[in-house]
């Protein structure tokens, strides 16, 4: 099976170093950058990326802006939202704008390492949901 890959956007280089070593010791591929404009650069030049650990709280492009962004340009891509300052508000609006799951810091890595897995199991499903359309269209104007 393909390892994960994984983007860990986080303003707080101490928490994205330690998070990263955690997350590739459980045989996920992770690339980590440290704010909002990074993560759609990041997206924008490597689209085999599936899932998106993304903080809330950042300087300039905040993590809900992010996600907004996130979801217009790359739907597919599976977000999960990451915060110490977590309020009902917050976690309400980032499931609306199509957040995958939202974890509080520190969050627990079994528990993170589990929600990545899922939501990169719901990803490919809709992969392979919209392959399988896509042939059933070709089949039909071939026919």
């Amino acid at each position: 099976m393909n390892k994960t890959k994984l983007l860990l956007v986080d303003d707080e280089k101490p928490f994205l170093d330690t998070i990263t070593k955690r997350l590739e010791k459980r045989e996920l591929k992770v690339s980590a950058v440290y704010s909002g404009k990074e993560a759609l650069a990041a997206l924008e030049n490597n689209k085999s990326l599936e899932v998106v650990v993304l903080d809330v709280k950042m300087p300039g492009m905040d993590g809900i802006e992010t996600l907004v962004e996130i979801k217009k340009k790359f739907p597919l891509v599976e977000v999960i939202m990451l915060t110490g300052h977590a309020t009902v508000e917050t976690a309400i609006d980032g499931m609306k704008l199509g957040a995958f799951d939202y974890l509080m810091k520190p969050c627990d890595i079994d528990v993170l390492v589990t929600k990545v897995n899922e939501a990169v199991e719901k990803k490919r499903i809709h992969e392979e949901k919209i392959t399988e359309a896509r042939i059933k269209e070709i089949s039909g104007r071939m026919a």
